[in-house]
């Protein structure tokens, strides 16, 4: 795959790419400024559909979920598909202000890097091929997924996936803000929200008496003492506390919520055990036994997957960005490519363009390059179709070796 990458790129039509990049930006804008937070994705939906059936794709659907899908039709059919994905939710609420502040260098606006601008850079490449009445060897699947942010646990990806999956050979997957790396590995992801509930009192009549907030505190004291393992990098955050009635009431209700997340599914279940343990440790103690109700529930649970580094994907995804002047960079990390490598599918994770402070209203990317990423994107993808609709017909030739043989004489 290494070498179409080099012949693509070699052989396609770049003079337009500055332009192009300038139309990405543009509705990387117009997307922005759709307010989608995750589970309230449908105006955004319907924008990306409306583009779609703009730019020529064909069996254009929403499904329930507010999942795009949208496919651009490949010279061999019969071959396995290259899907495209990007999430099209955000982290900001419904009534973010969402106002964009744009310099010479780069764009200022909540939601523009993670991931309005990897959502226009599929939009790009359906552009590209609509200008350059170009057909790929293998149909594209263009995926603008949701639920991938937060409590979301990609449940996009999950039902495209499932939809898809049958008839996908590989998957690029795009966040905005990553471009110069290659994301090959999917760490695991395991979210629980832990509840303390009693019968709570008066601060100065009933002290003494059991408070869930305590109980939450005490185990949060707890969780932070866990040793975690470097190699395999494993690691938890204790995001939200939240519980009490008032400043003078002991409190009959408390949560915390703890993400807990590995590169190895091993490691990941040793630290939920340890978690567990000093839940149960609490629950069995002399102070809270039968004053306070624990309860776990398990919010998130993202499987994890990898590409060995050797994988054809892999080296291609890194080649195209040696063919734009970039060194990439192998990552791991956790994202719709999750769902596709728990499942055996090659996936990676690239980028449109650089930039920083995602999840934060200053969040901003860079404007430069973007015709880069979109330059790596193309050549990627039509590399990957080749490699998808080649093995297609290996496959087909090793299946019906008289009529391969017949075929090659004709």
């Amino acid at each position: 795959m290494k070498h179409w990458v080099e012949q693509y790129d070699l052989s396609l039509s770049w003079d337009d790419i500055p332009k192009l990049a300038e139309w990405v930006i543009e509705q990387g804008i117009a997307v922005q400024q759709i307010p989608a937070p995750t589970f309230a994705e449908r105006p955004r939906a319907e924008y990306v559909a409306d583009q779609f059936r703009a730019l020529g794709l064909v069996d254009v659907s929403i499904d329930d979920l507010f999942n795009v899908y949208g496919r651009i039709p490949g010279k061999n059919p019969a071959a396995l598909a290259v899907m495209i994905s990007a999430h099209t939710d955000t982290i900001f609420a419904a009534d973010t202000d969402l106002t964009v502040r744009r310099d010479a260098n780069t764009i200022s606006a909540p939601g523009i890097g993670d991931n309005s601008i990897g959502v226009s850079g599929m939009l790009g490449f359906a552009r590209y091929v609509q200008q350059s009445s170009l057909t790929p060897l293998c149909d594209i699947w263009c995926v603008a997924s949701t639920r991938e942010e937060g409590l979301g646990d990609l449940g996009g990806m999950r039902a495209a996936f499932e939809m898809l999956h049958a008839r996908t050979g590989l998957v690029l997957n795009l966040e905005g803000l990553a471009f110069g790396h290659v994301y090959h590995a999917g760490i695991v992801v395991r979210r629980l929200r832990v509840t303390a509930a009693g019968s709570g009192g008066h601060s100065w009549l009933h002290f003494g008496r059991p408070s869930a907030v305590h109980a939450i505190a005490e185990l949060s004291a707890r969780i932070t003492t866990l040793p975690v393992s470097a190699n395999p990098r494993t690691t938890f955050n204790i995001g939200m506390i939240s519980g009490g009635e008032a400043i003078n009431a002991i409190a009959t209700h408390a949560e915390l919520w703890l993400d807990m997340r590995s590169e190895d599914r091993h490691a990941l279940e040793r630290l939920e055990r340890a978690v567990r343990a000093h839940i149960d440790a609490l629950r069995a103690s002399p102070y809270y036994h039968g004053e306070i109700m624990f309860t776990v529930e398990v919010v998130g649970d993202r499987p994890g997957g990898s590409l060995d580094p050797k994988h054809p994907l892999v080296e291609a995804a890194l080649h195209a960005l040696d063919r734009v002047d970039v060194r990439g960079a192998l990552e791991k990390g956790s994202t719709d490519a999750n769902i596709p490598l728990s499942h055996d599918c090659p996936a990676v994770t690239i980028g449109i363009t650089r930039g920083a402070n995602a999840h934060r209203l200053d969040e901003y990317i860079e404007i430069e390059p973007v015709a880069q990423g979109m330059r790596q994107l193309i050549t990627l993808t039509f590399a990957a179709a080749h490699y998808l609709a080649q093995s297609s017909a290996a496959n087909s030739a090793a299946s019906h070796p008289s009529q391969a043989s017949a075929n090659s004489v004709q």
